[in-house]
């Protein structure tokens, strides 16, 4: 019997967004709402979200992180970006899933997170 690799070479550690459905952009939106309460900018552009899979039944799939595993509303958190997206019209449900593989790094942030922190 051959041992499966964890990670095929050439996988993206992030898997990619469903960026071509039609909800995709109203779901960023209501990501954007969304704070960490320790850093004032938004978790979307903190790269906070790794994946917003929609799919055709406009369920919604996120995968995300936070800045730290230790993160004092690591509990909370997922149950906001849940409220904020459930409420996107058209969404018909919402799961959160967190993880931490790969770890979140400033490298993630956007140019304007970055900005907004005073990192450019």
């Amino acid at each position: 019997m051959t041992e499966q690799p964890d990670k095929i070479e050439g996988t993206p550690l992030i898997r990619p967004s469903t960026t071509e459905h039609p909800l995709y952009e109203a779901v960023v939106d209501a990501c954007r709402t969304v704070y960490d309460p320790e850093i004032p900018v938004n978790i979307f552009d903190l790269g906070l979200v790794y994946t917003v899979e929609i799919a055709d039944d406009s369920a919604v799939d996120i995968h995300m992180t936070l800045t730290a595993p230790g993160c004092p509303v690591a509990g909370e958190m997922p149950g906001w970006v849940e409220t904020a997206v459930e409420g996107v019209a058209g969404v018909k449900e919402v799961r959160v899933q967190m993880t931490f593989d790969p770890p979140w790094g400033m490298e993630m942030m956007s140019d304007e997170a970055r900005l907004e922190l005073g990192f450019m």
